[in-house]
């Protein structure tokens, strides 16, 4: 069963990666370490495992079962585990999510399926109603809807109404464009049933947050989890000075991030961990993701490095005077 019940999914929730040896296969010493040190930035209201950032779609279902379990005893004890739910099929989708309760999770993030595509999501919204409703049936967990920025993401009349017919979702996490983005706040907000909305909008995370914005859930927080956690509490204070200069640092590393190939996002990200000794290289990704140059590597270092973040883990950031505010 879930550890942390009722929960709502809100604030700074990184979503992590995952460490693999030179053989591809999981390294979990260096995984927990990862989950470890997310874990304790000040700020950080829950983790993701087993999502795009970890790269799911390139792990078992039993690999997916031991991440819940080595999160769990790692950090489970402290904060929420929000688990992924990739998969094309939704009986498999249920598998993951039943395997995911009973394993620790708090909530789910419920990926929309690939095979909605070529039309599907935009003209059969009963195929993304019914694959929700049948994750809600097996599962008492809160879900969290991945409303993704492209052919895969629902319509919004469509997105209302898994909100409305389906009372396990609690929140989506948001890839829209920002008018679209700024829409789904309102419209969510303002459902009978209001739905928190989580963005992971990280390339403009300062205006997504401006927006009204309920927290926010990314794959950068694999990285920048106290800086973006700091902007998150400036932009609840109205402290504009403070958040206009943690954006422009958080801006150096999501220029890198981000660039294309946008694919390489995660890759770039695990690249960083590794120059700031956050985790033991080289960085290994399964393919088909591939080896970033030494180039690439190269521009990460200075990105890193123009955000003021250092290889101790330190951001320049005093922890202490953040907490108490």
């Amino acid at each position: 069963m879930a550890r942390f019940k009722d929960y709502i999914p809100h604030g700074v929730i990184p979503a992590t990666l995952a460490a693999f040896d030179s053989d591809f296969e999981f390294d979990w010493a260096e995984t927990r370490r990862h989950l470890a040190f997310a874990a304790n930035v000040d700020g950080v209201t829950a983790i993701t495992v087993n999502g795009h950032a970890s790269e799911v779609h390139a792990c078992t279902f039993d690999e997916q079962t031991r991440m819940m379990d080595e999160a769990s005893d790692e950090i489970g004890d402290r904060m929420p585990l929000i688990a992924g739910v990739y998969a094309d099929g939704s009986h498999e989708a249920v598998r993951l999510a039943k395997m995911s309760e009973a394993h620790g999770a708090s909530a789910l993030l419920c990926f929309p399926p690939n095979s909605l595509g070529m039309g599907g999501i935009q003209h059969r919204p009963e195929m993304g109603i019914n694959h929700m409703k049948m994750i809600a049936d097996a599962t008492d967990l809160p879900m969290i809807v991945f409303q993704y920025s492209n052919e895969l993401g629902y319509p919004l009349d469509t997105l209302v109404r898994i909100c409305e017919e389906v009372p396990n979702v609690k929140a989506i996490k948001d890839w829209s464009p920002p008018q679209v983005h700024d829409r789904h706040i309102k419209t969510l907000h303002a459902l009978s049933r209001p739905i928190n909305v989580l963005s992971t909008n990280s390339a403009w995370l300062m205006s997504s947050l401006v927006m009204g914005a309920d927290g926010l859930l990314s794959g950068a927080g694999s990285v920048i989890a106290d800086l973006q956690a700091a902007l998150f509490r400036a932009v609840q204070a109205k402290d504009l000075a403070t958040a206009q200069e943690l954006a422009d640092r958080i801006y150096h590393t999501t220029q890198v991030f981000y660039c294309d190939p946008f694919g390489d996002m995660h890759n770039r990200m695990k690249e960083a961990l590794v120059l700031l000794g956050r985790q033991n290289g080289p960085a290994v990704v399964r393919p088909p993701l591939m080896k970033l140059t030494d180039a690439e590597i190269a521009g990460i270092a200075k990105a890193m490095d123009s955000a003021g973040i250092t290889r101790d883990g330190a951001t320049g950031l005093d922890r202490q005077a953040l907490a108490a505010e």
